[in-house]
């Protein structure tokens, strides 16, 4: 099949229209990771044992469980209990739900890198625990890990194609309803490749600024 630069051009705008329902999916998904992830790590931290053991159990079943299983599950049993939500919202959920358990392994290693200084500091002090989390701990961790949670984001986005399974119409979706429209194989699936790897690589290029950004902080 040769190839045919008229076909591929015209397809670009339904492409670009899937395209944003990934990045949509990703961005929402991101947030609720990066929130969840935040209460999954300080909840692991908590000095009561029937806390703290219950969710490490949850995070390490979640990350040891595919996420196309975690999609149709969700997909699938929410509309039972009476939660008819969209696909979309349904697979941002599922995204961020998946990745918190790994952005709270991120947190957790930007938490326990604090000096212990600054623990022994605020005791000190007498602060109340609130105050040591907000203005003491968490502006010195959160920093330390931002490169890291921007690797979690790339990873995510390349995610979004197994939305598929949950009828989300992202650019893979799109390129296989082009394809089945007409039998063209070649330009769909090459053009969504590009459309997958043009912001991957724009989402890698932010990502190494934001390091060096916050690699330049750490040692300052």
């Amino acid at each position: 099949m040769s190839w045919d630069w008229d076909y591929a051009w015209d397809i670009v705008p339904d492409l670009w229209d899937g395209m944003k329902v990934a990045l949509e999916a990703t961005a929402y998904g991101y947030l609720i990771a990066l929130a969840l992830g935040l209460g999954l790590a300080l909840l692991r931290r908590s000095r009561h044992r029937l806390v703290a053991v219950p969710i490490a159990l949850v995070s390490e079943f979640v990350r040891s469980t595919p996420l196309l299983v975690q999609l149709f599950f969700m997909f699938s049993v929410l509309p039972t209990i009476g939660l008819d939500w969209e696909p979309l919202t349904v697979g941002a959920v599922t995204l961020g739900i998946h990745y918190a358990t790994y952005t709270s392994e991120v947190f957790r290693s930007g938490i326990d890198n604090v000096p212990a200084g600054q623990w022994e500091a605020a005791t000190a002090l007498n602060l109340p625990r609130r105050r040591v989390w907000t203005s003491v701990i968490l502006p010195q961790a959160v920093p330390r890990v931002i490169p890291a949670l921007a690797n979690y984001l790339i990873a995510m986005f390349k995610d979004t194609p197994q939305l598929i399974a949950i009828t989300v119409l992202e650019v893979f979706s799109t390129a296989r309803e082009l394809n089945a429209e007409t039998f063209r194989t070649l330009e769909p699936f090459t053009m969504a490749g590009l459309f997958y790897l043009v912001v991957t690589l724009v989402m890698s290029g932010l990502a190494k600024l934001v390091e060096r950004r916050f690699g330049l902080v750490r040692q300052t």
